[in-house]
């Protein structure tokens, strides 16, 4: 006999009297410094993966943490009831460097509420997205409708390197119906949305050279050219007059449909007064669907520790975002050829890759996505969920789309515009948590439904 599905009122109090220890254990996993990058004390990873095994096995669920040459990643499992889909739950537990610590207002390590809003590194991304996974979970408890694969994983921020080995390891553990990826965002404050379509990602250094070592810049300064002026010359061919990017051989696309007003781009992004957006088209479309080049920095002596000589050589770090439809590795070697062809004055230039990764697409059709939206819809008290793109990347979906081409793939998320996510003072929207919180747990039941209709 079908074990009845809870309805919504039992759903939304059984959410609620979750909330508290939700966000309890939220405020736990944010204390843990957990950056999976270079450089940094990797024990708090694994103290990470262990506190999230710690909130799946409470949830009854079956847990191993695994890796596969990176950092941990933990794998909960719970049995669907019989004739029931399973529903892949992914989030990730590990967080970005803080950077420079005097721009935040708090320790970024000790959460702390400041108007309705959980400030600290990891509070929006991705540690609530683990949390509103476990909300569901415990909202449920015993009469939990579908089966769960909950996939954790220990190095998002860092690029996901192994990522791909353990879908591949793992891939009958995890093999599900449906995916729901819950490191995205909303539309706003009050209006939830589905991530439709993310562009991908080409990390690269170039460095040139143009002396063999510093020499004194009265003396040889005219003729010889430095390596910083040559650089920036080079950076600048990069993109158009009008800010378009000017290399030949990326894809860019129009179609995104939702406005987004001027005014609000600038006050989320905090563009400085008087500065002008750059590139041509609709500004959705070179937020989502266009490719963006941008400089993330340059190696090169500090101002206040310049001698007066010509720099030998410069090295810059550039990050390109790419269209829907682009290809990583295609596109590398587009830019590879810019950067040789375009080299001012003869100078020696090496272009090398950092990372890649590729954009994605999601057909948001069918009924697991009518399921997402009516419980967004629900969960937000009658405000029709918003289809969206995201200027940002999350590659590994495409991976999850060719390892699972029938699973219907939700991407979701506890994010708004003001989340600050990788930024100083990053927080959390406590009112829209608890809204996504409700909206997992509703679209659990809802998929059951679906399964059963």
């Amino acid at each position: 006999m079908t074990t009845p599905i809870m309805s919504e009122s039992e759903v939304r109090a059984a959410v609620e009297r979750e909330l508290p220890g939700v966000r309890a254990d939220l405020e736990r996993l944010v204390r843990i410094p957990g950056i999976a990058f270079d450089g940094f004390d990797h024990s708090h990873v694994e103290r990470s993966a262990e506190a999230v095994a710690e909130l799946l096995r409470g949830c009854g669920l079956d847990v191993e943490i695994v890796r596969s040459g990176g950092q941990p990643a933990v794998i909960g499992r719970k049995a669907a009831p019989p004739g029931a889909p399973t529903v892949l739950l992914y989030a990730h537990h590990d967080v970005q460097p803080v950077g420079d610590l005097s721009l935040w207002q708090s320790d970024p390590f000790e959460p702390v509420e400041r108007d309705g809003r959980l400030y600290g590194r990891g509070a929006a991304d991705d540690k609530a997205g683990v949390m509103a996974h476990v909300a569901a979970l415990r909202a449920y408890g015993d009469r939990l409708p579908v089966g769960v694969v909950l996939f954790i994983e220990g190095e998002e921020e860092y690029g996901s390197d192994s990522l791909e080995r353990l879908l591949e390891e793992h891939r009958d553990e995890i093999a599900s119906d449906v995916i729901v990826i819950a490191d995205s965002g909303n539309w706003d404050v009050g209006v939830p949305a589905l991530t439709t379509s993310l562009r991908g990602i080409v990390n690269l250094f170039v460095e040139v050279r143009t002396l063999e070592q510093a020499v004194h810049s009265g003396m040889f300064g005219g003729p010889v050219p430095d390596a910083l002026t040559t650089l920036v010359r080079l950076l600048a061919t990069l993109h158009t007059d009008a800010g378009d990017v000017a290399v030949e051989g990326l894809i860019g696309r129009d179609g995104a449909t939702v406005d987004y007003p001027e005014e609000r781009i600038r006050a989320e992004a905090g563009v400085v007064e008087g500065v002008e957006f750059i590139g041509t088209g609709r500004l959705t479309d070179r937020l989502w669907t266009k490719p963006a080049v941008s400089v993330l920095g340059i190696d090169a002596p500090a101002t206040g520790e310049a001698p007066n000589a010509l720099v030998p050589s410069a090295k810059a770090k550039i990050s390109v975002r790419l269209a829907p439809g682009d290809d990583p590795k295609r596109a590398y070697e587009a830019l590879r050829t810019h950067l040789e062809k375009h080299v001012p004055w003869g100078a020696q230039v090496t272009v090398t890759i950092e990372h890649d990764g590729s954009p994605c697409v999601i057909d948001a059709s069918g009924p697991m996505f009518d399921a997402a939206r009516s419980a967004f819809r629900t969960a937000w008290d009658g405000t029709d969920p918003v289809d969206i793109g995201v200027g940002g990347s999350i590659p590994f979906i495409a991976t999850f789309q060719e390892m699972f081409p029938q699973a219907a793939i939700l991407v979701t998320g506890v994010e708004d515009p003001h989340a600050r996510a990788h930024g100083p003072n990053e927080s959390l929207h406590l009112g829209e948590f608890a809204r996504v919180c409700l909206a997992e747990a509703l679209l659990l039941g809802k998929v059951a439904e679906v399964a059963r209709d």
